[in-house]
């Protein structure tokens, strides 16, 4: 080197600094690159795409020749930098150097390209890749070394073992996905529904008992037919003595084509019985199975505790789903900026969401009618008002067994009681 024109050395540095731009950019880009759009590429036939994929994959091994090869740079850039600096500048040579490769490295070495790779993630990735395969099998005695020693590393420092996403990391990459406009709010919705799907109870979707209209088998057909008039029901389950001991469910379509001679329970079909605590998506499963639409819930004595259908699990994926005969309701109606008005049947998860509240109290209560008798202690009249935290609770609408409508408010700081 002490024998090189000053020109040399400094188209050497350029050369230099071109190839750690390179190392840089390839790290950042093969580090945010998309491997599932590179997949994709990959399955429709595109070589290139495959063997960026295979090089990401290993990314030990491809970290590994990034940074020896982007040190090994810039060690010999500075080397040669200080050469220059010192023929130029003599006894300063070294801090003038310092100060000038420090500024070209960080700005021509690592952020203009980092940004641009960033920004050209995938598109870098794939056009980089021959030749950093390349590169990497040249270095591939210093990646061997610094792998056994990163093997070492790992032997004495235990790795994270829960390395996958969970649900909740993977929903709020969906929400960010939305808010970049990549996917509808409808699509993220019905993802997000997808991923939180198992984890839901039916005790948080099932009619409840008081709510459910069933028939004794000792009822006349009069009254079976009046009951399916009055109702905008296709299956009413059916019980002998008492409710809590149903014995079938019967279809309308079969019942109407009932002859007069034949009896209800010759038209019975047998349901699923299932414990409050069953996910729905196991209930799903077990609905199927069986080929029925209506599963019986029972609490922890065997009683009937309500029911669910095929329509409350599938409603709990895709939403609400109204047809001609049903009458839409609001459950949620905005009253103004702070105050909703709440069908009494809501889940209690829906509304501290709606408020953005985060509780860490468990209760024993599903419904928004439920919660509100059991932080009261007792069944509140119309026009009675509760406060919880931020929140007023004015009952509009109730009978002797439940609430049927709310108001709840959002209150100022300044007004906030609790009755926890």
């Amino acid at each position: 080197m002490e024998g090189l024109p000053e020109q040399s050395l400094i188209l050497l540095l350029i050369l230099l600094v071109l190839i750690s731009a390179f190392f840089s950019a390839c790290e950042t880009a093969f580090s945010m690159c998309n491997k599932i759009r590179l997949k994709q590429m990959a399955n429709r036939g595109d070589e290139r795409a495959l063997h960026t994929l295979e090089l990401a994959d290993d990314f030990d091994k491809l970290i590994s020749g990034i940074l020896v090869g982007n040190n090994f740079v810039n060690i010999f850039a500075a080397s040669l930098s200080t050469v220059l600096f010192t023929r130029l500048y003599h006894e300063n040579g070294a801090s003038v150097s310092t100060i000038v490769m420090t500024i070209v490295v960080l700005l021509f070495g690592e952020i203009t390209p980092k940004t641009i790779a960033r920004t050209h993630s995938d598109a870098f990735a794939m056009a980089a890749y021959p030749l950093l395969k390349f590169i990497i099998f040249i270095l591939t005695p210093f990646t061997y070394i610094f792998g056994l020693w990163q093997k070492l590393t790992n032997l004495m420092v235990k790795a994270d073992d829960n390395k996958g996403m969970s649900g909740e990391e993977l929903i709020t990459m969906i929400e960010e996905v939305e808010k970049e406009g990549n996917i509808e709010k409808e699509e993220s919705e019905l993802i997000q529904s997808a991923i939180e799907f198992s984890d839901v109870d039916i005790a948080d979707i099932y009619t409840p008992r008081v709510d459910m209209v069933a028939l004794d088998v000792e009822e006349d057909k009069e009254t079976i037919a009046k009951t399916f008039k009055e109702n905008p029901y296709s299956r009413i389950p059916i019980y002998k003595g008492t409710i809590d001991n149903i014995i079938g469910f019967i279809h309308h379509r079969d019942f109407y084509e009932l002859e007069e001679n034949e009896s209800i329970e010759s038209i019975l079909q047998t349901p699923v019985f299932l414990p409050l605590t069953t996910r729905i998506s196991d209930a799903l499963k077990e609905m199927q199975k069986s080929k029925v639409h209506l599963a019986i819930v029972c609490d922890e004595f065997g009683g009937t505790a309500g029911i669910i259908t095929l329509e409350d699990i599938i409603e709990e994926l895709v939403g609400e789903i109204w047809d001609e005969h049903d009458e839409v309701v609001e459950e949620i109606v905005q009253l103004d900026e702070h105050s909703y008005k709440i069908d009494g049947t809501v889940n209690i998860d829906e509304v501290f969401e709606l408020f953005e509240m985060y509780e860490e109290d468990i209760y024993d209560s599903n419904t928004l009618s439920g919660w509100i008798i059991e932080i009261n202690d007792k069944l509140p009249s119309v026009h009675d008002i509760i406060r919880f935290k931020n929140l007023e609770i004015e009952i509009l609408d109730a009978d002797d067994r439940k609430i049927k409508w709310a108001r709840v408010s959002e209150c100022k700081d300044d007004d906030n009681e609790s009755d926890e």
